[in-house]
């Protein structure tokens, strides 16, 4: 099954309170078993090159599996951010190319 990583944007200036913190945590259990790595939440961050967006910043990854990008959007959608004026972007991963 491929693995997909959610990027998620936080809203600008986004603080977590206990109420986000345990739609995360439902969410994450929601996902069960497709939940590849659970990832981090960024602490610090900067941008180099076209990455403008003055109302959202980076804020964590997830990886999970899912049959193809249409289910792993399916499992994006419940993400707490989604509803505090954040985002995610969702993208399937593959090997790198074999070296020379």
């Amino acid at each position: 099954m491929p693995t997909f990583v959610l990027s998620y944007r936080s809203p600008a200036g986004y603080t977590p309170s206990q109420e986000s913190t345990a739609a995360w945590m439902a969410w994450f259990d929601a996902i069960g078993e497709q939940m590849v790595d659970r990832g981090k939440p960024v602490i610090d961050r900067s941008s180099l090159g076209n990455c403008a967006s003055d109302s959202t910043q980076l804020g964590g990854y997830t990886l999970i599996s899912a049959d193809d990008l249409e289910s792993a959007l399916a499992i994006a959608k419940g993400c707490p951010h989604l509803s505090r004026g954040g985002g995610v972007e969702v993208g399937q991963l593959t090997d790198p190319p074999a070296g020379p």
